[in-house]
């Protein structure tokens, strides 16, 4: 979360690391006997803000120290297991729409075989219409797939490199990639589909961000989070997520309004987004047991999506 190592951070001021919102807090800092519990605090730590809970009580035998707990409200809310609903609604929506869409496109191909070369025009456009919503209708059904695809050991690395290669098919290649891999990781558990497509989401949504600026960049990092274990309930257990891929644009960000709900369904900053990209993207992450979240680093003018998945024993 601070981003400093242990020996540079003793020794230096709370408030040099850490500024809170709430002024009462620093009060409470001067009480050495406090023991407060403070909720969804906003906290700048660095150039970025985040949401803390903040829980300070003083520590036993040693008078006047007192120890501080700050867990990131937002990161919990992402990496921890959550409950949530099965997405029945988009399933079931999916599912009655689709059959009347084929029939839409069957009667426009036998209209266009009967109508002059001038007519057809008509006609495939009722057929591209109809393929680009079934196409939507296919990311719907998918979000509300309760059946997790099939998880084993995966090469990280590999399915990072076929998701760029997929990009940079699609005649994307105004916008500079750079990898900062870590070789010595050890294989994943995950389904290797299912994160190259994750991270094909991943990389055109950063393309999509920092299209418009002077120097477009993208910055692939991969790498072994030894410091932030983070865990997610699988069967009971806890599960430690320590391997990270990193997407990072230098793009102009996410609208702060949007930033706490972008993982929601039908939630988009595109003008003519669905909101369906990353809503399914999290679903493919959490089936692997992985977690997803998102950071703004306002200072730098860099976005970060950071996926953290489990190691395969």
């Amino acid at each position: 979360m601070i981003g400093i190592g242990a020996k540079r951070l003793v020794g230096r001021k709370l408030n040099d690391v850490a500024q809170f919102e709430e002024a009462r807090f620093y009060e409470w800092l001067d009480r050495a006997e406090s023991q407060i519990t403070a909720l969804s605090v906003k906290t700048r730590i660095g150039a970025v803000e985040h949401k803390l809970d903040l829980i300070l009580s003083p520590v036993i035998n040693h008078p006047g120290w007192q120890m501080l707990a700050m867990n990131d409200v937002r990161a919990t809310e992402t990496l921890g297991e959550g409950d949530e609903p099965p997405l029945r609604a988009p399933a079931i929506l999916a599912h009655e729409i689709k059959n009347p869409l084929s029939a839409i496109r069957g009667a426009a191909q036998l209209l266009g075989r009967k109508l002059s070369d001038g007519d057809k025009a008509l006609t495939q456009l009722i057929a591209d219409e109809v393929d680009r919503i079934a196409k939507l209708v296919d990311r719907m059904q998918s979000l509300g797939r309760e059946q997790p695809e099939p998880v084993a050991p995966c090469n990280l690395h590999e399915a990072v490199r076929r998701a760029i290669n997929v990009f940079r098919a699609q005649g994307d290649n105004d916008v500079d990639i750079r990898e900062e891999f870590d070789p010595s990781l050890p294989q994943v558990l995950g389904n290797e589909d299912a994160l190259v497509q994750v991270l094909i989401n991943l990389i055109s949504n950063a393309r999509d961000a920092c299209r418009n600026v002077e120097r477009p960049q993208i910055i692939i990092r991969t790498r072994f989070v030894s410091g932030l274990v983070l865990t997610a309930l699988r069967l009971g257990r806890p599960v430690k997520l320590p391997i990270e891929v990193r997407v990072s644009d230098n793009g102009p960000g996410i609208d702060p309004a949007l930033r706490d709900h972008i993982f929601e369904p039908f939630v988009s900053s595109k003008k003519n987004g669905q909101g369906l990209g990353l809503a399914l993207v999290n679903k493919l992450v959490r089936d692997m047991d992985g977690r997803i979240s998102h950071e703004r680093d306002d200072t730098e003018g860099w976005t970060h999506f950071k996926v953290h998945l489990p190691v395969a024993r």
